[in-house]
């Protein structure tokens, strides 16, 4: 589908729409040339509902006048008859129970959750806390790494857009995996993301006074099985979070092939030759202020011997989120994937 055949644009809703993905994905929605907003939604009990997204984020008070409407089933109703694909910001559990009234409607949707993301109902108890009802749905799910699976992307009536973790730790080791290079020694993953990516809610995690360099999830964190999906090799996870607001950066060890050259590094990563989102150098330490508030992901590489350090680069918010979801829509579209974002 080719984007000059759209003469009109094409119409979204955002559901979950308070939030700091939330946000930054209306802006970006307000700003694309061929979308149009159809509505913001928060849940029934959420005490947002009812102020303009501008009142909640007032550095963007110029592009986010927009009313947050409560989801319930008048307002259901309205986006299945107004909109043609609908992006959920919202809990995982929420939108393993959301995604199917829509997608049975006839609408796209595109889960910023990980509701959809991991290939087998088995693992949800033990990662996210629930059994998940919709088998039927999961395993029509495409999950949405923009720059490597763009075809499936296009075709898909679910998208499950990754996590912020995984997209930045994959970005750089898929690739490899890809040329072969590995061993089969686990790849070892430490992130440090800012806080934004707690959420917007106040808590413990997020407090001022109580926020430090600390790692979490140690083993058991729920993106751990979502890398190793989308990898095909095992991984050990360890994310931190910090006291800045926005961004992650990846640091990931992994064991080469005693035959692989520097030329074969270069050429593996050769794959994002032509990728307008993907800004990559051999010796580069890639970081975090130089992609806050942009789509961009930045790897660097390193090695000694047999031994490779690769680094990634994101904001969390908008190529670990938002900006990824507006990719994905994109591709849908028939549109470059960067339409709306440089």
């Amino acid at each position: 589908m080719q984007s000059q055949q759209f003469v009109q644009s094409y119409s979204v809703a955002i559901i979950g729409a308070s939030g700091y993905v939330g946000a930054e994905l209306t802006r970006l929605v307000q700003q694309h040339p061929l979308l149009n907003l159809s509505g913001c939604y928060v849940s029934e009990h959420s005490s947002d509902a009812g102020q303009l997204l501008s009142d909640l984020h007032p550095q963007y008070s110029n592009l986010l006048k927009v009313p947050l409407h409560t989801l319930s089933d008048k307002t259901k109703l309205s986006i299945k008859q107004n909109a043609e694909a609908v992006f959920l910001c919202t809990d995982h559990n929420v939108s393993v129970n959301l995604a199917p009234e829509f997608l049975e409607a006839g609408l796209k949707v595109l889960d910023l959750s990980g509701g959809f993301r991991l290939s087998s109902s088995d693992l949800y108890p033990e990662f996210y806390g629930f059994e998940h009802p919709q088998e039927k749905w999961l395993q029509q799910a495409v999950y949405g790494l923009a720059e490597w699976y763009p075809q499936a992307i296009t075709e898909a009536q679910l998208v499950a857009v990754p996590g912020c973790y995984p997209t930045a730790a994959l970005m750089a080791l898929l690739p490899l995996q890809q040329a072969g290079v590995l061993t089969d020694s686990k790849v070892i993953i430490n992130a440090v993301s800012g806080v934004t990516g707690a959420g917007r809610k106040a808590s413990l995690i997020n407090h001022g006074a109580e926020l430090s360099l600390q790692a979490y999830g140690l083993f058991q964190h729920r993106h751990t099985p979502e890398i190793a999906q989308q990898l095909q090799h095992d991984v050990l996870f360890t994310p931190h979070l910090a006291q800045f607001p926005r961004g992650i950066l990846a640091t990931v060890y992994a064991e080469l092939n005693a035959d692989v050259t520097d030329t074969d590094l270069a050429n593996a990563y050769q794959c994002y030759t032509g990728q307008p989102l993907v800004r990559i150098e051999k010796e580069a330490r890639p970081a975090i202020k130089n992609v806050v508030q942009q789509p961009f992901v930045d790897i660097g590489w390193h090695r000694q011997g047999n031994q490779l350090i690769a680094f990634a680069a994101i904001d969390n918010l908008l190529k670990g989120a938002a900006s990824q979801a507006i990719q994905c829509i994109n591709l849908q579209l028939g549109l470059p994937m960067e339409e709306g974002l440089l």
